[in-house]
């Protein structure tokens, strides 16, 4: 298998971390890959039509993405314990905290087109200040829900600590941490494992 990837993309970390997490890393060729919302990459654009990262080119040339669908492939190909539960409240919560870190960063990412792509005198303040809210607002979730975060790693849990990551690296500034405290104790402590200090995202 051969995964696009850029090690800024929080999205393309989360993949890393999962294939690291059930021992699948070792099967998987990664290939650097460049993109910009404005400029294609023609081999990229070749194996996914979308032009995102992450992709993963099969054996079979078949290519699967986005994240939360080359994840749960990645699932069904390792005979460990499973990090998507197959049923009950244990999958609905674990699919709740992927979709809640996925569109904290999904927020991010467009502040951050707005912020670091669009020419400055054409970037609009009320699209960023809006944007920042809708991540503030699911971090808040996370804060108050931190304790569907204990245990043995879900995709929900790689997800989170991905987005937790990638706020650090792009908006350090901005401190999600302050006045959450449980979150940021699950993180602390998750941030240590292997397979996120092996995926640091890099500019």
């Amino acid at each position: 298998m051969k995964l696009f990837f850029n090690m800024a993309s929080p999205f393309v970390r989360k993949v890393r971390v999962f294939a690291r997490e059930t021992g699948l890393d070792k099967n998987i060729e990664e290939i650097t890959t460049m993109v910009s919302p404005v400029q294609e990459n023609p081999a990229l654009a070749q194996a996914n039509p979308l032009k995102k990262i992450p992709a993963l080119t099969l054996d079979d040339g078949t290519t699967v993405f986005d994240s939360p669908v080359i994840c749960e492939y990645l699932d069904s190909l390792h005979s460990g314990r499973k990090l998507f539960p197959a049923t009950g409240p244990a999958r609905w919560t674990a699919l709740r905290l992927q979709a809640t870190g996925d569109g904290i960063l999904d927020a991010g990412v467009l502040c951050r087109y707005e912020m670091a792509v669009r020419p400055k005198e054409f970037q609009w303040a009320g699209w960023i200040a809006g944007q920042k809210t809708k991540w503030h607002g699911g971090l808040d979730l996370l804060e108050r829900e931190a304790a569907a975060l204990a245990g043995e790693p879900t995709i929900g849990g790689v997800t989170v600590a991905c987005t937790l990551g990638w706020l650090d690296f792009r908006y350090g500034d901005d401190d999600w941490r302050k006045g959450r405290p449980k979150l940021a104790a699950w993180y602390e402590k998750f941030s240590a494992r292997p397979s996120m200090k092996a995926t640091m995202p890099q500019a």
